[in-house]
């Protein structure tokens, strides 16, 4: 049998004619996220996690304003005690201003550090940036104040973001 003719229907497929071999046995599967099927493996931080990271920074702030302001407090609450528009601030005694300052330090520490483990910390950061956000939250409805209030939304905003799927994604992503 000869293959030279170009019109023999027995003949061997023209080059460039020839379909392609599917291959043997059974085709690839895709890769499979390890967070279970059609979650994407997240390479970049949602908006809501970047979010909360920036509501981090911005309590950090405040907590740095509320310490400046403590301070001078604790070191003029002597001469504040004529003056009756700091009558609720002349009745605290300088320890309890100096441990007020410790506290905002603390507060504007775990802040800072909580932000900054927004991109190496696992599920452990995600639970305690959780933690940071209710009991901001929790702690801020006592003195009902403008910061308070302020402190009572960024708190409910942090553990809100935080705590939803985009969130869980981003602290369970594997990292390399």
């Amino acid at each position: 049998m000869s293959f030279g003719d170009q019109n023999n229907p027995y003949g061997a497929p023209q080059g460039g004619q020839q379909p392609p071999h599917p291959g043997y046995g059974y085709p690839q599967a895709p890769p499979v996220s390890p967070y279970g099927e059609g979650v994407p493996v997240l390479t970049t931080m949602p908006g809501t996690v970047s979010t909360a990271r920036v509501l981090l920074w911005v309590i950090a702030g405040l907590q740095a304003i509320g310490v400046v302001l403590f301070a001078f407090a604790a070191f003029t609450v002597d001469q504040l005690e004529d003056d009756p528009a700091f009558d609720d601030l002349s009745g605290y005694s300088t320890g309890v201003l100096w441990g007020l300052i410790a506290l905002a330090l603390a507060w504007l520490v775990w802040a800072a550090v909580l932000a900054t483990k927004f991109k190496s910390g696992g599920s452990g950061a995600r639970v305690t940036i959780l933690v940071f956000g209710i009991l901001t939250a929790v702690i801020a409805i006592y003195p009902f104040t403008v910061f308070g209030i302020i402190h009572l939304v960024l708190g409910i905003l942090i553990a809100v973001f935080a705590g939803n799927a985009n969130g869980k994604a981003w602290f369970n992503r594997p990292r390399y």
